[in-house]
């Protein structure tokens, strides 16, 4: 959610990305303020920045995802705004709460559209009722053996696929659909570990596909 006042944005992040933030801010007319561990203290990114404040120590965990001590450097530094770049805090929920609820401006999405849309399960029917074309699919539910049975009306290949997470883990291309009680257990277990949630669903995997992704921006005036 964007605010027609900012003036100065903490940009919580780094490298590339923070540089990009902070140029822009820049040519805006906004001030910019960056963080960084221990680690970076030297980076190239903090000179495109006009302050930047220490996390402390990285050697053990990572103070970029650290919500109070961003939150703490906002409010040292006077900034109104929090830009979250990619990764880390971006897809943050809970993070991006605790921004509004501060009373600074979240650059990023509702979190509640985070929530809505963490889930691939969720997000499939929010675009089916949109009027989005979806593969069909089936969730793997409390009865496997009927998720099975309702996946047989899916062709071959199929995808079997966690709900959470990415980056490909839990995974796996299925071509016959005797193959899929032995993935099912598979992906569960890859699931859980990677993510914490064994949610899954099966869909028709598409061989040789073109990826176009799209990006889709609003702000707090119905654009």
């Amino acid at each position: 959610m964007y605010s027609n006042s900012i003036t100065t944005v903490l940009v919580a992040n780094r490298g590339e990305v923070a540089s990009r933030i902070a140029r822009t801010a820049t040519r805006l007319g906004i001030r910019t303020v960056g963080v960084y561990a221990e680690s970076d203290r030297n980076a190239a990114y903090l000179d495109d920045l006009d302050s930047a404040v220490a996390l402390g120590d990285d050697a053990t965990s990572s103070p970029y995802i650290d919500h109070e001590l961003i939150l703490d450097a906002a409010q040292r530094t006077g900034a109104d705004a929090i830009h979250p770049g990619y990764g880390f805090l971006a897809e943050n929920a809970e993070f991006a709460a605790a921004v509004i609820e501060r009373g600074l401006t979240w650059v990023g999405p509702p979190p509640q559209a985070m929530i809505e849309m963490a889930g691939k399960i969720r997000a499939k029917e929010i675009a089916r009722a949109s009027g989005v074309p979806v593969l069909d699919s089936v969730t793997v539910d409390a009865d496997p053996e009927g998720s099975i049975e309702r996946a047989r009306a899916i062709s071959t290949p199929l995808l079997v696929k966690p709900s959470a997470g990415g980056g490909g883990k839990g995974m796996h291309r299925v071509d016959d659909h005797a193959e899929l009680e032995q993935t099912i257990l598979t992906a569960q277990r890859e699931a859980i570990s990677s993510f914490g949630d064994g949610t899954l669903f099966i869909e028709r995997y598409v061989e040789s596909p073109r990826h176009v992704e799209v990006q889709v921006f609003a702000d707090q005036h119905g654009n």
